[in-house]
């Protein structure tokens, strides 16, 4: 499939050149702004000290706003793993969509074609694992609900373009809502934090909880985000770890 991308460059980046092996993650967003044109604006305004490499249109076109090498202001205050802040070993793609403080609209399918090319051509370049191809609520869950659960994780996963689970659906619902002991809770947590879900700054813990849950939810558990870690949560928890 070819790909063609336009550049429409960004002032939102920082100087110098990080090296090609450094980059190791792809961060997939929404815009969350009603139409394109507002959200273009910001993304290459420097007052709002906010970018991201690559802009998605309604339409699929592909707009590249700051060179790969380049550190792009997308991520903000993040964590994945053992690693804060990634803006620096990654990749920032944002999909014009007005998120959930709007219409909270499906996304088009020009604009997955063009997610799908662009994740080939990335993480062939840069040799990407899978597992590394993020949502922004993955690595801020107590700010962001981006991508949202309306984006397609599960078709990506068939092109290995991302991690999924490898469970029958229709048997897993069965445990939907089934509640679990605090033991099993516990090995959830544990789960989620071997995934990488360790970027919560609540000094309430039950908040904090809610909010990895959702976000874990948001990404594997689509058609139900809850925040409440029932038996099919952790089900998929133990599954995802043996992707």
């Amino acid at each position: 499939m070819w790909l063609k991308i336009t550049n429409n460059y960004s002032p939102n980046f920082n100087i110098p050149k990080r090296q090609k092996k450094n980059i190791k993650y792809i961060i997939i967003h929404y815009t969350g702004m009603k139409n394109e044109l507002l959200a273009l604006k910001k993304l290459t305004d420097l007052k709002s000290r906010v970018s991201a490499h690559y802009f998605i249109k309604k339409n699929g076109k592909i707009l590249n706003l700051v060179p790969d090498l380049y550190e792009a202001w997308h991520a903000g205050i993040s964590y994945w793993k053992n690693i804060q802040s990634l803006n620096r070993y990654s990749i920032g793609i944002e999909i014009q969509n007005s998120g959930h403080e709007n219409f909270n609209e499906k996304f088009s399918g020009k604009q997955i074609n063009s997610v799908k090319k662009l994740l080939r051509f990335l993480t062939a370049r840069y040799r990407v694992n899978r597992k590394n191809i993020l949502g922004h609520s993955d690595i801020a869950p107590s700010r962001k609900k981006d991508p949202g659960e309306k984006f397609p994780w599960k078709e990506l996963a068939k092109l290995k373009l991302a991690l999924w689970h490898k469970l029958d659906e229709k048997k897993l619902k069965q445990y939907r809502l089934k509640k679990i002991n605090s033991s099993d809770e516990k090995k959830f947590f544990i789960n989620l934090k071997k995934i990488g879900y360790t970027g919560v700054q609540f000094k309430s813990r039950a908040i904090k909880k809610r909010l990895i849950v959702k976000a874990f939810q948001r990404r594997f558990r689509q058609s139900l985000v809850n925040g409440i870690c029932d038996k099919e949560c952790l089900i998929l928890s133990k599954n995802l770890l043996k992707s």
